[in-house]
């Protein structure tokens, strides 16, 4: 092979040639020898075994695998023939270790009926989840070298896949992979037709390109590498990967972004540096907020709280019974768009704001709040030292009938938040359009007459003609919007307003390029802005903090001042002007005063 064919080979293996084959993640084209060995002795009563456990157990049972031999460090048995046995308790309803219990010491017996050389791991598909979460991954590597006996759901060979593909992907990039979960119905005993899977990457240290260029070349390549991995595991179900630099896994969290917030809730973690797993149980208590997924917490937490108040007559009633009805409240103030308030400042705002302003609540349910809020104050300043079953029933109805009514405010503050959110989303979308006809030189043009210029002009796809038609529409009915289609006019617009913003970022790049001198100056590389009517020099790029700010008279530069990085950030976000800079051999004269006569300047083209 000539050196020219050897570097086409090269370049065409790509990441390939990057990942060796022999330690990048297990080989799961061949069982491993001593594995097949066994497994070839001992088929039948392997058989016997899946049989009299499908027989049994049916639907339940939902994995069943040979297991490598242990290591000799372990100290466990050779001459075992290690099996495991994973069964489905989504649906359980009795207590989960007594359960495990019981399949434990059935399924021990069934297989040394069969033979005493068989050594059964009995686990349930809620403690194969709890290991994980608890990040014990050792299992993770056992499947991914076991023999599968019994997998009518494609659960063993998901994990594998995964497996494979996330050690692959921690060979790659080591230190900056966060997390990689595991979502979909792979841990929910379900079968499907395909593996999902999501990797976070950590972005914070990233100075040489952008996040956007970041996340479509890990994308490419950890997607790359999913291929390879299913190829080895040889599984046919489709294997989806996706890929999130932790910068927009935390945007996606503070704006309540529905995938994140059912990946959160939903997935389980095949590795993780302690960051999923934190934010998981963050969202589970409802400490994110002010999302929805907060707010429901709180009504939740006041259900739940009603229900053990019947069953306690003790200061411990009286705190349930309080934080059942304050929770609530503060949740409607929260979706009304106050910020959390105090105990004390939840009552009086109540009242302030729903009572009296909006007229939406009647005063006898901020009294009842009120009334439980001095029943709790008492007892903790010992006003009050016991409450008798009669007070707590009366307090319990009080608090169901308030709860209740909380409800049905919830469902008029969201109607009217939801109207308001189309008129601000509108408002939101067309400014973005007038600031992209301002950066395309269409400014005087028609909102809809400059969109569909920029669409003939290939700038922006024809889907977003259709988005500003709707989102225009939605805004004249705002008032008789569903909260469905509101959602569905909301993620489009949302995602017309991203290409708006990239589109602006891009143009603004261009327009900073024409006006931008480069320069260098007694061993040093800086630069001038020429911003219409005032110009900004940084005399040292790698002082970016030292900035002069001069105004531009007449072709020369007068009434320098010191200004600093923040004035020139706001400049460059204000400068809108499309026009080609002329630039006189007065403004150069004067930088050479400014900066001394042996001053350079590069013009960019």
């Amino acid at each position: 092979m000539s050196k020219k064919e050897k570097q086409a080979k090269k370049k065409e293996n790509g990441l390939d040639s990057k990942i060796p084959s022999d330690n990048s993640a297990p080989d799961m084209k061949d069982i491993p020898v001593e594995v097949k060995e066994k497994l070839e002795k001992i088929k039948k009563k392997v058989e016997l075994l899946k049989k009299k456990l499908l027989k049994q157990y049916d639907e339940h049972l939902i994995a069943l695998a040979l297991l490598p031999p242990p290591k000799q460090e372990q100290n466990l048995p050779q001459d075992k023939v290690y099996i495991l046995v994973v069964f489905d308790d989504t649906d359980a309803k009795s207590d989960l270790y007594e359960l495990k219990s019981k399949l434990s010491v059935n399924v021990e017996k069934i297989s040394k009926e069969i033979d005493e050389a068989l050594a059964v791991n009995t686990m349930l598909l809620s403690e194969v989840k709890q290991n994980l979460f608890d990040s014990k991954y050792e299992l993770l590597e056992l499947i991914a070298m076991s023999a599968p006996i019994y997998d009518p759901k494609d659960w063993l060979a998901g994990l594998k896949v995964s497996e494979i593909h996330k050690s692959m992907v921690l060979k790659k990039f080591d230190r900056y992979i966060v997390s990689y979960i595991a979502a979909g119905s792979l841990f929910r005993g379900e079968k499907s037709n395909d593996i999902d899977v999501f990797v976070i990457v950590d972005d914070t240290d990233v100075k040489k390109m952008t996040r956007y260029e970041l996340r479509e070349k890990l994308r490419a390549i950890i997607v790359a590498l999913s291929f390879q991995a299913a190829e080895m595991a040889q599984v046919k179900k489709q294997f989806h990967v996706q890929v999130y630099i932790l910068t927009d896994f935390w945007d996606g969290i503070k704006d309540a972004n529905p995938v994140f917030f059912t990946l959160l809730r939903d997935g389980v973690p095949l590795f993780d540096r302690g960051v999923f797993v934190p934010w998981r149980l963050l969202l589970q208590m409802g400490k994110i907020r002010p999302s929805r997924e907060s707010i429901d917490m709180f009504m939740s937490a006041g259900e739940k709280m009603i229900e053990r108040v019947r069953y306690k007559l003790n200061n411990i009633v009286v705190e349930d019974l309080f934080y059942s009805t304050l929770s609530p409240a503060q949740a409607a103030l929260m979706m009304y768009g106050v910020s959390p308030p105090t105990p004390k400042e939840t009552v009086r705002l109540l009242d302030e704001i729903f009572v009296k302003k909006e007229k939406i609540l009647e005063k006898k349910y901020v009294d009842i709040l009120d009334n439980i809020r001095q029943y709790y104050k008492d007892i903790e300043h010992g006003k009050l030292k016991e409450i008798n079953g009669n007070q707590v029933e009366s307090l319990i109805q009080d608090s169901q009938k308030y709860l209740d009514r909380i409800k049905k405010l919830f469902e008029v503050i969201q109607k009217r938040k939801e109207q308001e959110n189309v008129i601000e989303l509108y408002n939101s979308c067309t400014n973005l359009l007038v600031d992209v006809l301002k950066v395309s030189g269409k400014k005087n043009k028609k909102l809809e007459a400059g969109l569909k210029d920029l669409i003939k002009e290939r700038e922006l796809p024809e889907w977003t003609l259709k988005t500003l038609k709707e989102i225009e529409n939605a805004k004249k009915n705002h008032k008789k919007i569903s909260k469905h289609e509101f959602e569905k006019v909301s993620k489009n617009v949302r995602a017309l307003m991203n290409i708006f913003i990239t589109l602006i970022e891009k143009r603004q790049t261009k327009i900073i390029e024409k006006v931008r001198i480069k320069l260098k100056h007694a061993g040093k590389t800086g630069e001038v802005l020429l911003l219409g009517e005032v110009a900004y020099i940084v005399p040292d790029l790698n002082k970016k903090s030292e900035v002069l700010k001069t105004e531009i008279k007449n072709n020369r530069l007068i009434n320098m001042v010191k200004s600093n990085s923040e004035g020139l950030e706001k400049a460059l976000k204000e400068f809108k002007s499309t026009d080609n800079v002329f630039i006189k051999e007065t403004i150069f004269e004067d930088l050479r005063k400014i900066l001394g006569n042996d001053v350079e300047f590069m013009i960019s083209a």
